[in-house]
């Protein structure tokens, strides 16, 4: 190795090494300023109580309400995506295995999908919506965020699916069984530790949005009855809160910001969990 290359080498690995440590260090402070701005105003009551009169002028109550419709529409919208993606996914590595060009231009388009803004989803729910002329609401809420995580979860089992041996496809067609039967028994139990990473890649992608619903799930001081009914979320809790000029009711955002941070850090653990245990078992 010259002399030259080494310090080539030398630079872009001290390079990477300040970029990584910048990286962390923004990080660190995001979750310290959070913690510290709100731990103060985590306790069993804003977690476990709704909405009280005068909550949003620093009086009693909590952000059960928020909790409560953030899982319930991530939740929801998670199932309402993964009976999409799934079909979508297999017949993608079955019948247009053959179809290069075909299934290319698929993910080139899934891929465009999976970029789009999220404000862009929230939008075009909201115009349907009022073409129908209906209100906000759980319902759709859970339809906005289902179409948008839609294709992050189809190109994640895509992913999964390209990693299974062909070798397997072709066995199952040589005991004469049909694509469908090959699809659903063979493949989908192969990949089923992918898929689970899958799902909660998404179900994390849907629980932390809140341009898509600001629209179409509305928001409300109750936990919904009904998928009528509109629903507050985590994410609009904690905008909705910081609006406010009175400190209070700041510090509970930050609250209600670091248990949105704890919920998704849990789900990307476990999913990186997931992958890295089905890499082994692999």
């Amino acid at each position: 190795m010259t002399l030259r290359r080494k310090y080539e080498e030398k630079f872009f690995r001290v390079l990477s090494a300040i970029f990584t440590l910048v990286i962390v260090f923004v990080l660190a402070h995001i979750i310290w300023s959070i913690v510290e701005k709100g731990f103060s105003s985590l306790s069993w009551d804003i977690i476990s109580k709704e909405p009280q009169g005068g909550f949003y002028f620093g009086k009693e109550g909590g952000i059960l309400n928020a909790i409560a419709g953030s899982f319930y529409l991530a939740i929801c919208a998670t199932i309402l995506a993964f009976l999409v993606s799934l079909p979508v996914a297999l017949f993608m590595n079955t019948y247009l295995i053959k179809y290069g060009r075909t299934l290319t231009g698929i993910r080139f388009f899934l891929d465009v999908l999976w970029g789009i803004p999220s404000i862009v989803y929230g939008a075009f729910g909201f115009t349907i919506m009022i073409y129908f002329g209906l209100k906000s609401s759980l319902g759709f809420g859970i339809l906005t965020v289902g179409a948008m995580i839609s294709p992050i979860m189809i190109r994640a089992m895509d992913e999964v699916l390209k990693t299974t041996p062909i070798g397997l496809q072709e066995a199952s067609y040589a005991l004469g069984s049909t694509k469908t039967e090959t699809a659903y028994k063979v493949l989908f139990r192969q990949a089923l530790p992918g898929f689970a990473t899958a799902i909660l890649l998404a179900f994390g992608r849907g629980i932390g949005d809140a341009a898509s619903v600001l629209f179409t799930a509305g928001y409300t001081d109750y936990i919904p009855r009904n998928f009528s009914d509109p629903t507050a979320t985590l994410p609009l809790a904690i905008y909705f809160q910081l609006g406010s000029p009175i400190p209070e009711v700041q510090n509970r955002a930050y609250a209600a910001a670091i248990i949105l941070t704890f919920t998704v850090l849990v789900i990307s653990v476990s999913a990186r969990l997931l992958s890295r245990n089905k890499h082994k078992s692999s």
